[in-house]
C-alpha cells in the first residue's frame, strides 16, 4: 500500500508561481513512474507531467516550458514547480504513482489562478 500526500496548492494571480509537493509513504526508489495529473471542473482528469526513477520526464504540451517535475528519492517526495500560471491552470492537482500493476492517487490539492 502506498499513500501519497500532496501539499502546496493555493490561490495565485496569473503569471505567478506555485510549488506542489507529493510525499510518499514508501521508498520511492521502488516506484518507476510518478506523476502529476489535474482535473478542472467539468473536465476529465489529465496528465500534467511524469518522471521515471531514472529522471526521464514528460509533459503535457499545455505546460511545457512553464512547469518542472522533479523527485527527491532521499525525501520520498516528488515536486511540481509551476511558473507563469494561467487561469486555465485552475484545477485540483493529484499525485500519482505506479507500483507494479497498481496505481495510487493522492487526495488532491486545489490550485486556483485568478486573472
Amino acid at each position: 500500500q502506498v499513500q501519497l500526500e500532496e501539499s502546496g496548492g493555493g490561490l495565485v494571480q496569473a503569471g505567478g508561481s506555485l510549488s506542489l509537493s507529493c510525499a510518499a509513504s514508501v521508498n520511492i526508489n521502488r516506484i518507476y513512474v510518478m506523476g502529476w495529473y489535474r482535473q478542472a471542473p467539468g473536465k476529465q482528469r489529465e496528465l500534467v507531467a511524469v518522471i521515471t526513477s531514472g529522471g526521464t520526464t514528460n509533459y503535457a504540451d499545455s505546460v511545457k516550458g512553464r512547469f518542472t517535475i522533479s523527485r527527491d528519492n532521499a525525501k520520498n517526495t516528488v515536486y511540481l514547480q509551476m511558473n507563469s500560471l494561467k487561469p486555465e491552470d485552475t484545477a485540483v492537482f493529484y499525485c500519482n504513482a505506479g507500483v507494479g500493476l497498481r496505481v495510487y492517487w493522492g487526495q488532491g490539492t486545489q490550485v486556483t489562478v485568478s486573472s
